[in-house]
């Protein structure tokens, strides 16, 4: 009789490889207030994780508040502060800082009042949001127009709600 162990090593599809992403060959999303570096995304067929880097401007915008139906969003704050809405609870990240939204929790971020924020953001399972990064930026220049990404919604797994405390927060920097 042979038993397999539920491991990582064992679940991994034959067809995975090391990904390797140099800083200086790392395609680039950039707006007005935030770059966003592209670093790895696998095939969302096999699972997997998207991830990227995200640098704000001093009090910029990030995302207004949201939820994913099928992704864990996982924040890492390698310098400066990140103004974080979570359920409906707004808190301030610093250096170091970690955090994980399970799938179905409102979430909301921007660099905090007066702070510029650079961040690593992590999602698992992976969906294509580099071509959801390209379609944001793309809105911020005025290149795209923002019904574009209603209506990709349901693709991306971004799905925008509505939060009082997220609303008072952003009334409060003015």
């Amino acid at each position: 009789m042979t038993t397999t162990k539920n491991t990582a090593a064992t679940a991994a599809p034959a067809t995975a490889v090391p990904i390797l992403t140099r800083c200086a060959e790392a395609e680039t999303c950039a707006d007005p207030s935030a770059t966003m570096t592209l670093l790895a995304e696998t095939d969302p067929g096999q699972g997997g994780f998207t991830v990227y880097r995200s640098t704000f401007a001093e009090g910029a915008a990030g995302a207004p508040s949201h939820v994913h139906t099928r992704a864990w969003e996982l924040f890492f704050v390698i310098s400066g502060s990140l103004e974080v809405l979570v359920g409906e609870e707004v808190t301030v990240l610093g250096a170091g800082d970690f955090l994980a939204v399970p799938p179905h929790t409102p979430h909301a971020f921007a660099a905090a009042p007066g702070r510029e924020a650079d961040v690593l953001f992590l999602f698992t399972p992976g969906m294509d949001r580099f071509d959801y990064l390209r379609l944001l930026g793309g809105v911020m220049r005025g290149e795209t127009p923002p019904a574009a990404v209603a209506a990709s919604s349901e693709r991306f797994d971004n799905h925008y709600v509505d939060s009082p405390a997220w609303r008072a927060a952003l009334e409060s920097r003015a």
